[in-house]
């Protein structure tokens, strides 16, 4: 029976071995799987970083832009209102014999600015006889008037002006009856 105890002993000292075992791998599994999670949580971090700069980048960059595409366009405007302006400065160094010469070349430079204007896509409205709209024209006079018919432009005081659909300045009209 002695044998018998001390086979029994050396079974629980073997069984006792081996949960050792059991525990110390899975507290080496812990850490391990810990360690793994926080490796990948390290990356994620690191790339909602890099995205986060990528896109304080971007929204720098497409600011620049859109200041560089503003400041070209005013230049370009200016350098088409140029001759316009060499016109004016023509006419006003210039001694003219006549009015009618004047008026002439006041006309011609009239012509050349609307011109300009057309060319960039600038459209005028407002004239007599059109139909009074309130989301174009800006009524400040009322008129009596039995040859024009009920809320039709009478006389125009200033043109209105848009480009493509947005209005620029409306036209300051008087409107009839």
């Amino acid at each position: 029976m002695a044998k018998t105890k001390k086979e029994d002993d050396k079974n629980v000292q073997d069984v006792n071995i081996q949960e050792e075992k059991k525990q110390a791998r899975t507290k080496k599994e812990k850490p391990d799987k810990a360690q793994e999670l926080e490796t990948q949580l390290a990356e994620k971090c690191d790339q909602l970083l890099r995205l986060a700069a990528e896109y304080d980048n971007f929204r720098k960059r497409s600011k620049k832009e859109k200041e560089d595409i503003y400041c070209l366009s005013k230049a370009s405007i200016v350098k088409d209102l140029l001759p316009v302006i060499d016109n004016f400065e023509r006419a006003k160094g210039v001694e003219v014999s006549s009015l009618e010469e004047y008026q002439k070349g006041i006309e011609m430079i009239y012509t050349q600015f609307l011109d300009f204007i057309k060319k960039i896509g600038v459209e005028t409205f407002g004239e007599p006889g059109e139909q009074f709209d309130p989301n174009l024209h800006e009524a400040v006079m009322h008129t009596e008037d039995e040859n024009l018919g009920e809320n039709v432009i009478s006389m125009v005081i200033s043109k209105g002006y848009k480009l493509d659909d947005r209005i620029i300045r409306s036209a300051t009209v008087a409107v009839a009856n």
